[in-house]
């Protein structure tokens, strides 16, 4: 069985656009007409420019390769150009490429991907949500309100769900990290008190930050949010400083999370070295694809650290995070985004049910994707999946993060 045919697909999501302004799926066909879908989870260029990174990846390293040889495809990625160093751009194309060959080779042998990398560990896994607003609040107003909040963190607990993320302290600058304003300290208690006022003991707090802040200015607001008891303090500052994100762990008594933006078992191992995580975040369109996070999940046994895969994309990568996570004995939570369009697009393969995900039944990632619908939804835009903002922290008018720069129009 070889490799012979790609195809790729970029498809955006309709508004207000949970999960990224597009999400860039891709499709192998092997010589004996098999086919395997993958998603690249990549966002530091445009998708026009990504199409070709992932065309020249397979035509160097994948046709006419057998996908069993999953190490062989990975080492000859990590070491392109001379490089063997992690590289997001460079991972981001590998990882949907790989996800796409597990997806063949489960197909090929009539079994799920789980099954292929090390056999069922869990029956279901315990499921998070982003606080999207409910049809009836107001977009804009949403994402600085902890009123609405509350009441969306509510009702997300009485669907099923035990844990709920939420991120109101802003802005994400591309500046690096900065000190909180006293109102965006004070915001975040806010949106802490009346989040845990509302669901009690039912259900985890996740504070989200993208990395925004100094070490000074994310223990300051860590501290200040520890009275609420959160699972987790998630990308305190910037992934780039391991050091410093390890300070900030060892200074506040919520466990710190991070990975989203990080790839390959060469940063994540150094993170577990340097104690500045006991939660790992990986984004398995970007961090390297199946095989390489079933290393870090073995490396995070090891530290006695848990593993919760992120997801700001689409329902290909989440399938793939999900096959990770049924394999897995140190699974903590998997992220979730529930829109009809999500569901669709796998043609609801899975679906959250009281707050968990079971095992899907089908061979490969265990869904089977609408290619109808994914071309019908062209990315037309110019904007980044995610985009960080120029301007600096407002000390004075207040900072108002809109929940991933939804998109108006396409």
């Amino acid at each position: 069985m070889r490799l012979q045919d790609l195809d790729i697909i970029v498809t955006a999501p309709p508004a207000p656009g949970w999960g990224g302004r597009y999400w860039i799926l891709v499709k192998l066909t092997t010589d004996t007409g098999i086919t395997g879908w993958g998603e690249c989870y990549a966002s530091t260029i445009g998708p026009d420019a990504m199409t070709h990174v992932i065309t020249d990846l397979f035509t160097r390293y994948f046709l006419d390769e057998n996908p069993e040889n999953i190490e062989r495809l990975f080492r000859r990625c990590y070491s392109s150009g001379f490089t063997q160093r992690p590289d997001l751009t460079v991972m981001g194309a590998f990882s949907g490429l790989e996800i796409a060959c597990w997806d063949i080779l489960g197909k090929d042998r009539d079994r799920p991907v789980h099954a292929l990398i090390g056999g069922r560990m869990n029956d279901r896994l315990r499921a998070y949500t982003y606080l999207y607003p409910l049809p009836h609040h107001d977009l804009n107003r949403f994402w600085s309100s902890p009123d609405m909040a509350a009441e969306s963190a509510l009702a997300m607990v009485d669907k099923g769900y035990t844990a709920v993320k939420f991120d109101p302290a802003g802005p994400y600058t591309m500046r690096g990290g900065h000190m909180p304003a006293m109102n965006d300290i004070t915001k975040s208690v806010a949106f802490c008190a009346a989040i845990r006022k509302a669901v009690g003991d039912r259900a985890d707090l996740l504070f989200g930050t993208h990395g925004q802040f100094s070490t000074a200015g994310a223990i300051r607001l860590g501290t200040a949010l520890e009275p609420y008891a959160p699972l987790w303090f998630e990308e305190p500052i910037p992934p780039d400083n391991i050091a410093e994100m390890a300070r900030v762990a060892q200074a506040v008594t919520t466990p710190v999370a991070t990975g989203e933006r990080l790839t390959t078992k060469a940063e994540f191992a150094e993170v577990l070295r340097q104690g500045a995580a006991s939660i790992l975040q990986p984004a398995l369109g970007r961090a390297g694809g199946i095989w390489e996070m079933k290393k870090v999940a073995a490396i995070a046994e090891a530290h006695n650290a848990q593993m919760a895969p992120h997801l700001y994309a689409g329902p290909v990568e989440w399938a793939a995070n999900l096959q990770l996570g049924f394999s897995i004995p140190n699974c903590l939570l998997v992220e979730s985004i529930e829109t009809d369009f999500h569901y669709a697009l796998i043609k609801n393969a899975f679906r959250v049910e009281d707050g968990y995900i079971r095992l899907p039944s089908g061979p490969g990632l265990g869904i089977e994707l609408d290619e109808d619908l994914a071309r019908a939804h062209p990315y037309t835009g110019d904007g980044l999946h995610l985009e960080m903002q120029d301007a600096p922290c407002d000390y004075r008018l207040g900072n108002n993060f809109q929940g991933g720069a939804p998109p108006v129009t396409q």
